[in-house]
């Protein structure tokens, strides 16, 4: 099972074990990682599962779906590297995955 790192804005982190074939966002929301509200449940109409992801990983997640660009664009301080955690595919190829999270969602 891979394991996936959230780190708080303030530095704290946390690794947990996500089942392949969930979301980066369904495995916050089930180990209850703080800073990931996902308000609308992972049907990319808000953008409060906004992420952070490292730049050595940015290249080896999927690609962005339709419309995150637009989404992204709501969210608190998107950058370059801003990706919606209900868009990321979770698989064993992503075991180490570390996502920061922003600010305030």
């Amino acid at each position: 099972m891979p394991k996936i790192t959230y780190v708080e804005n303030e530095g704290k982190s946390h690794t947990v074990e996500v089942d392949s074939g969930l979301t980066v966002m369904e495995g916050a929301v089930q180990n209850n990682i703080p800073g990931i509200d996902a308000d609308c449940g992972g049907g990319m109409a808000c953008a409060t599962c906004h992420v952070y992801v490292k730049e050595e990983w940015f290249d080896k997640i999927n690609k962005k779906s339709e419309g995150e660009d637009d989404m992204l664009d709501q969210a608190y301080e998107p950058n370059k590297f801003s990706r919606l955690s209900c868009q990321i595919s979770v698989s064993n190829e992503l075991d180490g995955l570390v996502v920061d999270l922003p600010k305030k969602q």
